[in-house]
């Protein structure tokens, strides 16, 4: 499985808001376990792709701080059940934005209906820390005006 949980950016106001979508990909691998004859995304990977989403609005300011990375689920709620090829969209708001911290308030929604949200905390690691060459492909693409 790879660990890139957003597909596009769809909007981006860098250090306010994001906005991106996510296909779950039918033939993960997860899926032959959770659940065997119901298939659905865990809770944690929803987090997780509601996280990355967030984490692109506050990487787009590109501060020295580095990049953000998820340090605490401050809450956390599941409203249905995302299952295999259902595209998501993924939504994060900044609510606080410090140096050495920030606060999102996310939400996934399906069909325009909202399936699960959370609250979050980041923390920041300096890019030097990341191995020589790392990019957020996805970022950047957003930022150089390529659609994927």
């Amino acid at each position: 499985m790879r660990f890139v949980l957003v597909d596009r950016i769809a909007e981006l106001v860098p250090g306010v808001r994001c906005v991106a979508t996510r296909t779950v990909p039918v033939d993960e691998e997860l899926f032959q376990d959770h659940f065997p004859g119901f298939p659905v995304m865990p809770g944690v990977l929803l987090v997780e792709m509601m996280g990355q989403a967030a984490a692109k609005a506050l990487d787009a300011q590109k501060l020295p701080r580095g990049k953000a990375l998820l340090a605490k689920i401050l809450s956390a709620s599941f409203r249905d059940w995302v299952r295999p090829g259902t595209e998501c969209t993924l939504v994060g708001d900044i609510t606080a934005n410090e140096a050495r911290y920030a606060n999102a308030e996310c939400r996934l929604e399906v069909g325009g209906k909202a399936v699960a949200q959370c609250k979050l905390m980041f923390t920041f690691m300096p890019v030097e820390n990341f191995a020589p060459g790392y990019r957020d492909d996805v970022l950047e693409r957003h930022l150089a005006g390529d659609a994927p």
